[in-house]
């Protein structure tokens, strides 16, 4: 069933909602929706409703709030992507299928061995790009929450948001060389629910030994992902999953 994030927090006791704009236009214009046909909207506080249409007028469609979708959508930590620049449009992948694996946000900094110089312009424009891909991602999975999407100007604004997390990883793969899977596996069984996790991923080439120390000093950890080297765009989709076979899957049965 069709899914659609508004910009409108849910009120207490609220039975109906108005929806314009983007969504007005893709339920009228583009899957012609009449009334009674029915949709989830989920709103900003990430509380998902079933909803039925009552009316359709010229400009906006006024819903009823028929029952709170109960079914748990996102994973039970809070895990943020930081991903090194990578060519191309590596990050539109990384963005559309971290979403659907159930990230919690994503970031993208220029590493050391990041090839795009994008300055704060191109960022801006890059960035809300990449916001509309998470957020079609999102509805097309089903979830509840839609990933804030960020693109740093300096490693520097990487390294202040170090504070914010419960812990942080850095994905390296001369860990692999280490034992740094075994690392891994000790790391998931230490995981508490609700627990936010900063994850660093390079570019292509990976990150470079010196900003790899720079992470260390400020506290982070290593882990690798196991004796085959991944793709740029592949590691954080792997890691993902491995959080939720591990926290989702094999803990629930």
């Amino acid at each position: 069933m069709q899914r659609y994030f508004l910009e409108d927090f849910l009120l207490l006791d609220q039975k109906t909602i108005q929806v314009t704009g983007d969504v007005f236009h893709h339920i009228t214009r583009v899957l012609r929706m009449n009334k009674e046909d029915k949709v989830y909207l989920v709103f900003q506080n990430e509380q998902s409703f079933l909803a039925k249409i009552l009316k359709i007028e010229t400009n906006y469609v006024i819903f009823s709030l028929l029952e709170k979708e109960n079914q748990v959508k996102e994973l039970p930590i809070k895990i943020t992507i930081a991903h090194g620049f990578p060519k191309k449009e590596k990050l539109d992948l990384i963005i559309q299928k971290g979403t659907e694996l159930g990230a919690y946000s994503i970031i993208a900094f220029p590493s050391d061995r990041s090839i795009p110089k994008w300055d704060a312009k191109k960022l801006l424009k890059k960035q809300k790009r990449l916001t509309k891909i998470a957020k079609k991602a999102s509805e097309q999975s089903q979830r509840t929450h839609m990933p804030l999407v960020e693109l740093l100007n300096s490693k520097q604004d990487l390294l202040n948001k170090f504070k914010n997390y419960d812990f942080v990883v850095v994905v390296y793969e001369k860990a692999a060389k280490k034992d740094g899977q075994s690392q891994l596996a000790q790391f998931l069984t230490k995981i508490k629910k609700s627990a936010k996790m900063l994850v660093i991923f390079g570019p292509e080439g990976g990150l470079s030994i010196e900003e790899v120390e720079v992470f260390l000093a400020n506290k982070a950890f290593i882990v690798g992902l196991g004796p085959r080297i991944l793709r740029a765009e592949t590691a954080p989709l792997y890691f993902l999953s491995v959080i939720s076979y591990e926290l989702e899957l094999r803990l629930k049965n």
